[in-house]
């Protein structure tokens, strides 16, 4: 099989391909890639379609989080030239060096990380700073402070480490409303590309709301796409509007080489807005989860349900004692084999989620990390034996992994 992978934004001085499609994580030196199958992101055990190869770019007391403000300026607002956008931002990013004694290559990590507030807070991503011993964070002015990892969240790549930096170091950067996105509009990434420290580069938004396949089996969804250049060691860096607000955070590229082909992604900022919080004051976040897999529906699946339009989600697996269990959800009980091409029927298909439409399973996964937490209700409305009903599931927490069926 030939492999793309995605790259996350962090140099160990060899690039490492993590995912069996397209995704590699830098900062880990050896890791061997795993087949990456990409269901609804709720679990593992169904085939039926695939990502392309990403490549991924003493605890301390907690604190009370802060309240994260995203910035929604008006339309008036002039757009900054990139010399302008570097200018205000530049004081905000910070190089991001991991220590990894664990590893026997020795290979160090270096990544990007910003200033999240004057409480010395820097949000980075979280395959930056895993499995490390020591985190140093540098400034533009070269001085540099050990960090504390406040928190991680695998789930979303988000990660929060702490310095204890000179006040006057702390220049936060403004955290935009990643809503207001359009495909075209003009970005820009700040970061430390092969540790090349202040290094900006500029693209467009290339597209919205796209999936990113994890090792978990849970997919980032909502996920920005740019061809902002984007390599090793940018990873954890601002994306930046033209107003010079954070809109994301560089995460990872697809690539077949390690090295950036166009196609990069980031985390969006109203993810970090929601993430960052529960991060500071208490060290992670708990995702809620529905606990199902399956397949969108295609033309010919479509054609094989007797469905008018080709929509919505097909439910395949269950997960025993899910939420989606407990509500009575169902997974598929036949396969049949058309022309060659075996298909799972008789399962649920999702139509609707708290009466937004379902077309794919991006939609079900952008609106929980959207608008849901731990413990809320969301009404599902399926279509089963050719009738339509609704059904309402109470979120559970995301288990770290779920085993395939």
């Amino acid at each position: 099989m030939e492999k793309s992978g995605i790259i996350a934004g962090s140099i160990l001085g060899a690039t490492i391909v993590l995912l069996a499609f397209a995704f590699i994580l830098i900062p880990p030196p050896t890791i061997a890639p795993p087949e990456i199958t990409v269901t609804n992101g709720h679990g593992t055990g169904v085939t039926e379609e695939k990502d392309p190869q990403l490549t991924v770019i003493p605890e301390p007391a907690r604190e009370e989080a802060p309240k994260v403000v995203v910035e929604t300026p008006p339309s008036s607002v002039k757009e900054l030239s990139l010399i302008q956008i570097f200018e205000r931002t530049e004081e905000g990013v910070v190089r991001v060096n991991i220590q990894r004694s664990n590893y026997t290559t020795g290979v160090n990590g270096v990544g990007s990380g910003f200033v999240f507030d004057k409480n010395g807070y820097v949000i980075t991503n979280t395959h930056v700073v895993e499995n490390s011993d020591k985190v140093v964070v540098t400034f533009l002015d070269g001085r540099s402070y050990n960090a504390q990892v406040v928190g991680v969240d695998p789930f979303t790549d988000i990660a929060v480490v702490k310095v204890d930096a000179t006040p006057s170091l702390l220049k936060p950067l403004v955290l935009g409303d990643s809503s207001n996105l359009k495909v075209g509009m003009d970005v820009a990434a700040i970061g430390n590309p092969f540790g090349l420290s202040g290094t900006m580069t500029s693209g467009i938004v290339s597209a919205l709301g796209r999936l990113l396949p994890q090792e978990s089996g849970f997919s980032i969804p909502d996920v920005i796409q740019t061809d902002a250049a984007i390599n090793p060691g940018n990873s954890g860096g601002p994306l930046l509007n033209s107003r010079a607000e954070v809109v994301g955070i560089n995460t990872a590229i697809q690539s077949t080489t390690g090295e950036f082909t166009g196609v990069g992604f980031a985390i969006p900022s109203n993810t970090i807005a929601k993430i960052v919080p529960k991060l500071i004051s208490d060290g992670t976040y708990h995702h809620p989860w529905v606990g199902i897999s399956g397949r969108d529906i295609d033309p010919d699946l479509a054609k094989i349900l007797n469905l008018v339009d080709a929509r919505g989600f097909l439910i395949v697996n269950v997960v025993d004692s899910s939420p989606a269990d407990k509500a009575g959800l169902k997974g598929t009980s036949e396969t049949k084999e058309i022309n060659g091409v075996q298909y799972a029927l008789g399962g649920d298909i999702i139509l609707s989620v708290d009466g937004i439409t379902v077309r794919k399973i991006d939609d079900i996964l952008i609106h929980l990390q959207r608008y849901k937490s731990v413990g809320d209700e969301m009404v599902l409305e399926i279509l089963r034996d050719g009738r339509v009903t609704n059904l309402v599931v109470k979120l559970d927490e995301r288990p770290v992994q779920v085993e395939a069926q």
